[in-house]
């Protein structure tokens, strides 16, 4: 396969967060595009005549946790990885994010970059948003693939667990609820933070580099990203009463992916979703923690491309 040579819009007032480096993906673009009026970063790339599939991640993380899976799906797809508001080069708002607002936001910047339908795989936060999305815009959606994540009023647990063999992948929903004192904390530490996150929710610590924790660490230091980061857990409340609200009127149609982990947060996603959405599958990748799509690329692409092709 021939790919396009990396290029990047560089339009000063277009990129929000101009004090962060770029990372180049060879055979990807990046982009920003007015999104209901915040400006969203995507990098894409592939096959601009495929199936376009868009792709969300989480905390503490930006569009670059796809950077090993984006490669592996650019022979068949469009491949379109979005920074969600508050993430990585995307613009940091001072409120509203919770994932119903947030999903409007980012469909808004999936229909500006020109794709009129699209398959959505997401991972953690960004599995948040993908979810109310999926409530939301069901008809432009042609499946959804969900990542290891406790979705907020549906999979996510209502207290956090006293075992400390189980506290330690949950305790930081409380501590980041906490007005003010998280900030205090980790401004200046983000990176022993980062470090921690990505080290220890992942099932081999050399998952993750020197330069991803820099990445991602300097993704939440510059210009309102800790903050805009804590504010999707503290509108997390919110996100849980939408998400009723929505499910009152109507189950899930559009087919839906759980892809969990051998050591993971939610062991078995499917199941966890099917109360509420009338057409699940699911897989299980072994040898991977929380972060699957940095520690098993290839399976995750795989998983995706399979589901794509199988009810394509």
């Amino acid at each position: 396969m021939t790919t396009p040579a990396t290029t990047t819009q560089h339009v000063s007032q277009a990129n929000p967060v101009r004090d962060l480096p770029l990372h180049d993906l060879d055979g990807f673009t990046h982009r920003w595009v007015d999104a209901d009026g915040i400006r969203l970063h995507a990098v894409e790339g592939g096959q601009p005549a495929g199936p376009a599939v868009v792709l969300l991640a989480g905390f503490p993380q930006t569009w670059q946790a796809w950077r090993k899976v984006m490669p592996r799906l650019a022979d068949r797809f469009r491949v379109i990885a979005i920074d969600l508001p508050g993430q990585g080069h995307s613009e940091r708002p001072e409120r509203s994010y919770d994932t119903h607002t947030v999903a409007a936001h980012v469909h808004a910047a999936v229909k500006a970059l020109g794709v009129p339908a699209y398959w959505l795989a997401a991972h953690d936060i960004g599995a948040w948003v993908a979810f109310s999305l999926a409530l939301n815009h069901e008809n432009q959606l042609h499946g959804v693939a969900l990542l290891d994540a406790g979705i907020p009023g549906i999979t996510l647990p209502e207290t956090i667990p006293t075992d400390p063999a189980r506290a330690w992948k949950t305790w930081h929903f409380a501590f980041h609820l906490v007005p003010d004192l998280p900030e205090t904390l980790l401004t200046g530490r983000e990176r022993d933070y980062v470090g921690w996150f990505l080290k220890t929710k992942a099932l081999s610590p050399d998952a993750f580099d020197d330069a991803d924790l820099d990445h991602y660490a300097a993704a939440l230091a510059a210009d309102g990203g800790l903050r805009a980061s804590l504010a999707y857990y503290r509108d997390a409340a919110e996100s849980a009463r939408k998400n009723h609200r929505a499910l009152n009127r109507q189950h899930l149609t559009v087919p839906i992916l759980g892809i969990s982990s051998s050591h993971g947060s939610i062991p078995d996603m499917a199941a966890s979703i099917s109360p509420w959405a009338d057409h699940t599958t699911g897989t299980v990748v072994p040898d991977a923690g929380h972060f699957i799509p940095d520690e098993q690329p290839e399976a995750v692409a795989a998983a995706i491309a399979d589901f794509i092709i199988g009810r394509d």
